[in-house]
C-alpha cells in the first residue's frame, strides 16, 4: 500500500519538476532573445511598483513580472494583485 502512494506522488512530483524546468528554460530563451539582463528586469519591476503604487495598493509579495515570446514578438507579462484603489494619487 505504501508503495502505491509513493509511486502515485512520485509521478506527480516528476511531472511538476518537468513543467518547472520547461518554464525556466523558456524564460531563459526569451530573456536571451530580448537581450534583457535579470538586473534590468528587476529595475523595471521596481519602477512598475513605484508608479502603480501611486494609484492603487498592490500585493507586492505576489507580484509577477516576466517576458513571454509570442509569434515573433516579446511581451511584458505582469500579474499584479490589486488590494484596493487609492482615492487620490500620492
Amino acid at each position: 500500500m505504501l508503495d502505491f502512494f509513493q509511486r502515485l506522488f512520485a509521478k506527480d512530483t516528476n511531472n511538476a519538476s518537468k513543467k518547472v524546468a520547461t518554464e525556466r528554460l523558456r524564460l531563459v530563451l526569451v530573456h536571451d532573445r530580448a537581450d534583457i539582463s535579470p538586473h534590468l528586469l528587476q529595475s523595471l519591476k521596481e519602477d512598475l511598483i513605484k508608479v502603480i503604487s501611486e494609484y492603487m495598493e498592490i500585493d507586492q509579495g505576489n507580484l509577477e513580472v516576466s517576458l513571454a515570446n509570442e509569434s515573433d514578438s516579446i511581451a511584458l507579462v505582469c500579474n499584479i494583485p490589486v488590494l484596493r484603489m487609492k482615492r487620490s494619487a500620492s
